[in-house]
């Protein structure tokens, strides 16, 4: 478990460098995903999501567990980004832990994994 924890931040460290935002680049606007906020550390491990998952998952949040959303339809996993760098998620995603969310914002792949910046959450 220490393992995994340890890989998971990690990987948020490895990802201070992030390529440019489509839009600056005068190309791809805002996109919208709608699908489950999870933990991304229960969910990879364990499989945990839904509403019976809700409270661990938002106690892994607090505790620096990257929170992820799972794009309805698909298995496709997002690791939502904050929009500005050294700050935190907007406490409405969240809060949406284990229930459905409409995230907008800036989509990157990078190294096989999907990122996505919270601009809005509905």
């Amino acid at each position: 478990m220490r393992a995994t924890i340890t890989a998971a931040l990690g990987l948020v460290l490895a990802l201070g460098v992030l390529p440019a935002r489509a839009d600056e680049k005068g190309g791809q606007k805002d996109v919208s995903v709608t699908g489950e906020v999870v933990d991304t550390f229960c969910y990879s491990a364990m499989g945990a999501r839904g509403a019976s998952h809700r409270q661990c998952g938002i106690d892994c949040a607090k505790k620096g567990i990257p929170v992820g959303l799972v794009e309805k339809g698909t298995d496709k996993l997002y690791v939502l980004l904050p929009n500005k760098d050294k700050t935190a998620l907007p406490d409405d995603v969240v809060n949406k832990m284990g229930g459905q969310a409409t995230v907008t914002g800036h989509a990157y792949a990078k190294g096989g994994s999907n990122f996505l910046t919270v601009e809005s959450v509905k």
